[in-house]
């Protein structure tokens, strides 16, 4: 309990260090909200027109001002007025995240269902035809970026097949499960195969360490089956660097995978920022980066807590 209280006591602290980066960072991008939201008409505009509208956007403050009154809001719940979508910025966020979060789920099981398997089969194997068989696929599925992948299928399905994946929208799992998977089943397959490949690898690098150890050939010289050794004996401490691997790869994915929400159009919370950035809607950025940050810590935090959970020598907070 000590331990969580001091993890969730350094949240306030890591958020301020990325609201003040990302604040500071989103004005020195070149261009300003208005000419981006205006594009060539912002030419037209008089001196008197332009202030006027820097006054109502809040940006013709000092930077310091402007952060001042930002973080007030947000101590407030409020984040802020998106300056593309006319509407507070949460209200945004939490339209787009389930999306990214539905579809990070999707990777992940997938990555683990197809990455742990193949991780163990291997280092069962070691050195041998099937090993070296998940070494390659695992090497390229490591060294093939998500877009080429997702481009080879929608070209596959389209010249191949005829057909085109479902891209543009999003509908809700609870409203029409059958339509919502067709939709990200795709996307979460492009992410989850360089996933896959990572956690193969690691799979089968903690494995053959594991299995080296003394409690393992003490189970085997006892007579335990091989099924018993792996699964009951082994696995459990070969998942904590698979465990590592997946929770930083979920916050990752919890950040927005930008590309692939870009190649299947979805809109997700990865191509709300970029667009976002593009249209120097500072409210919304901030607001994202903030959001983003903030489920990684959670995630980071059950990681650690999760450790526990696959090991009992591992107390957190003990020196």
């Amino acid at each position: 309990m000590n331990y969580l209280l001091r993890r969730l006591a350094t949240f306030p602290l890591v958020l301020l260090g990325v609201s003040i980066l990302v604040f500071v960072a989103i004005r020195m991008v070149p261009g300003d909200s208005i000419t981006a939201m205006l594009g060539t008409e912002a030419g037209l505009l008089t001196p008197a027109q332009r202030d006027s509208l820097a006054a109502y956007f809040g940006i013709d403050q000092p930077w310091f001002v402007q952060y001042w009154h930002w973080t007030g809001g947000i101590l407030h719940g409020n984040f802020g007025i998106s300056v593309t979508y006319g509407r507070p910025v949460l209200d945004v966020i939490l339209e787009r995240f389930p999306l990214t979060l539905e579809l990070a789920v999707l990777s992940m099981i997938i990555a683990l269902l197809v990455g742990m398997p193949a991780g163990i089969h291997a280092a069962t194997h070691n050195e041998k035809l099937s090993d070296l068989g998940v070494r390659v696929a695992a090497m390229i599925g490591q060294s093939t970026p998500s877009f080429v992948l997702g481009l080879l299928i929608i070209y596959t399905l389209s010249a191949g097949f005829g057909v085109l994946p479902a891209m543009g929208e999003f509908v809700p799992l609870w409203q029409d499960p059958l339509r919502n998977l067709s939709q990200l089943i795709l996307p979460a397959i492009t992410l989850g195969f360089a996933f896959a490949a990572s956690v193969t690898r690691i799979a089968r690098s903690a494995m053959l360490d594991v299995l080296s150890d003394d409690y393992v050939r003490t189970a085997r010289s006892k007579g335990a089956s091989a099924r018993s050794v792996i699964w009951r004996h082994a696995l459990p401490n070969a998942l904590i660097p698979v465990v590592t691997l997946s929770g930083m790869e979920f916050g990752y994915l919890l950040g927005g995978a930008v590309i692939v929400e870009q190649i299947y159009a979805l809109p997700g919370l990865g191509r709300m920022v970029l667009d976002a950035i593009l249209q120097r809607d500072y409210a919304l950025v901030q607001g994202s980066v903030l959001f983003i940050a903030f489920n990684f810590m959670i995630v980071n935090l059950l990681v650690d807590l999760a450790y526990v959970a696959l090991d009992p020598r591992i107390r957190l907070g003990e020196q």
